[in-house]
């Protein structure tokens, strides 16, 4: 119900504020911009889809080789302790947790395209756990409210924009972004915790999250003794050797398990393709209304009202003019990028807002697209407090960039 009041006024705030810029300013452009982005933002919806289509097929198709190969239930177990508290009405040792495991941990090391299709597989299984089919339960919000806060260990594409833009330390912001983005994710889990009464004062969760501090903390120190070349090395090849384990990992499962693995894999690709299908109207919808929001100049207004606040309130307002980055990010990560690239275009990459726009690009991740593809992909309509809560792990976020960002820079 509330994307349904977001989509809506999205809508009708473009119309009103591109009416006032067409009568009172004379501009005749506004309106043919408009509804030019409504066709590019359908073409890009569909294009989206389409691009998903093939690496859809091929991950669905390695997930139902571990799942009969038995990996995805492995993994259901080790994870039964802690997810049997973040995600209580799972039944313990549920294959689906195998799937969320799967999704967190490709996020994690920034691998979009094989997190998207884990993630929809995960989805599947907590629809099928659903006793209202249009209802979003507890574990999904659960779910995608930590997708949305876009914990991400290694954000390698962003230190490589700040290369090619010529930032003489392209790393120097992968601590600030570790730091924020953990605190979005942290937020996004309290906030859900409260609307579902999930204690999170327990010692199953208590030891996970010291062990997380303590492995964030190591990551720190480590990659602060690695040049850049280094870094980059390091972490991309950490991240396709990983991802390359599963697979073989998977295969070799399904072949002690004795499983036709390539009637498998075919079996599981063949469900890709059918969810691609799905997801396509969610996609055109939710696109093509931040499009409209954004030709008819309402971001650009948003912006300029944040900053003259700030400086009525006798505020620092250097960090508005990385603002644009943060309010686009959980609309659109293709925007989001966008506006990172031209701030640091703008200001200079090594600049406060060069670096802050990088920090706001690593500390949360595309809110409403990932609850439009995932929602949709399973055909959930009411969302519940999923929105609230993963605009409040996005608000976070921003917030905490800003703070380490003046704290760093």
């Amino acid at each position: 119900m509330v994307l349904n009041y977001i989509w809506i006024a999205f809508f009708v705030l473009a119309f009103i504020v591109a009416t006032i810029r067409l009568v009172f300013f004379g501009d005749a452009e506004v309106f043919p911009d408009i509804i030019n982005s409504t066709f590019a933002s359908s073409k890009s919806a569909f294009e989206i889809s389409l691009g998903l289509t093939g690496v859809l097929a091929l991950w669905m198709g390695i997930m139902r080789i571990g799942e009969q190969g038995g990996v995805i239930a492995l993994f259901s177990r080790v994870l039964s302790p802690l997810f049997s508290k973040l995600f209580p009405d799972i039944p313990k040792g549920h294959p689906v947790t195998g799937s969320i495991f799967m999704n967190m941990a490709a996020n994690m090391l920034g691998l979009d395209n094989a997190a998207t299709p884990l993630g929809l597989k995960a989805m599947e299984g907590l629809q099928e756990l659903n006793p209202k089919k249009d209802t979003a339960t507890n574990p999904m919000i659960m779910f995608l409210v930590i997708n949305t806060s876009g914990l991400t260990l290694i954000p390698i594409s962003i230190m490589v924009y700040r290369a090619q833009l010529g930032a003489a330390q392209p790393t120097d912001v992968f601590v600030p972004i570790l730091i924020a983005t953990f605190i979005s994710t942290l937020a996004g889990i309290i906030a859900v915790a409260l609307y579902q009464r999930i204690n999170l004062l327990n010692r199953t969760i208590l030891l996970f999250l010291g062990g997380a501090i303590a492995f964030i903390t190591g990551i720190i120190w480590f990659f602060s003794t690695l040049s850049q070349d280094q870094i980059d090395l390091y972490s991309t090849t950490f991240a396709n050797v990983f991802l390359f384990v599963i697979i073989i990992g998977f295969i070799l499962a399904g072949i002690r398990k004795k499983v036709n693995v390539y009637d498998a894999f075919i079996e599981g690709a063949k469900e890709g393709f059918t969810t691609v299908v799905r997801i396509i109207p969610y996609l055109v919808a939710i696109l093509v209304a931040i499009g409209v929001f954004r030709a008819s100049g309402c971001m650009d207004y948003l912006t300029q009202g944040i900053a003259s606040l700030v400086e009525m309130c006798g505020l620092d307002s250097d960090f508005v003019g990385a603002l644009p980055t943060a309010l686009m990010k959980p609309l659109s990560g293709s925007g989001a990028r966008g506006l990172m690239v031209d701030a640091m275009n703008t200001y200079g990459a090594d600049s406060f807002v060069g670096r802050l726009a990088c920090i706001f690009q690593g500390s949360t991740d595309t809110t409403f697209y990932i609850l439009a593809v995932y929602f949709g992909s399973v055909g959930v309509a009411k969302t519940r407090h999923a929105v609230p809560c993963g605009l409040l792990a996005d608000f976070a976020g921003i917030l905490a960039a800003i703070f380490v960002c003046y704290l760093f820079f």
